[in-house]
């Protein structure tokens, strides 16, 4: 079973066949796939589920902080199942490839207190951007 699943039953998530599905089609590292993504492949698996529930299903996902939404460059939101694994992004400027990094240490730590204007920082979102070797 999947980290996502896992997490979703220990929450008591109920766990119908198209909320599963969508779940499964979200399990492994570095997933970050589109709505529309994540709904065709859905419907490989289980012909009859709608697109409006696929995007139901991950808006309450996100919701529930089991799946990030990550948005770049204009382009279509795509969804993370990585939200319980600290990790920054690393994106494609051409094709808008995604992959999780991640890094060792705090990257809170990084941020000097006289450079945080009096803010509580409570996270931090970092995003790299280059060329991918196909694009590259």
């Amino acid at each position: 079973m999947s980290d996502l699943l896992e997490r979703l039953r220990g929450r008591g998530w109920r766990m119908t066949s198209q909320r599963r599905v969508v779940a499964e089609v979200l399990d492994g590292d570095h997933v970050h796939l589109t709505a529309d993504e994540v709904h065709a492949r859905a419907t490989q698996r289980l012909p009859e589920i709608s697109r409006a529930t696929v995007y139901n299903t991950l808006g309450e996902l996100v919701s529930l902080g089991e799946v990030l939404e990550v948005a770049t460059d204009g382009r279509a939101k795509r969804y993370d199942p990585n939200a319980h694994h600290p990790h920054q992004h690393l994106v494609c400027s051409n094709c808008g490839t995604i992959r999780d990094v991640r890094l060792s240490g705090n990257p809170l730590s990084n941020l000097p207190a006289d450079e945080r204007f009096g803010f509580v920082v409570a996270e931090v979102e970092v995003t790299y951007r280059g060329l991918c070797p196909d694009c590259a």
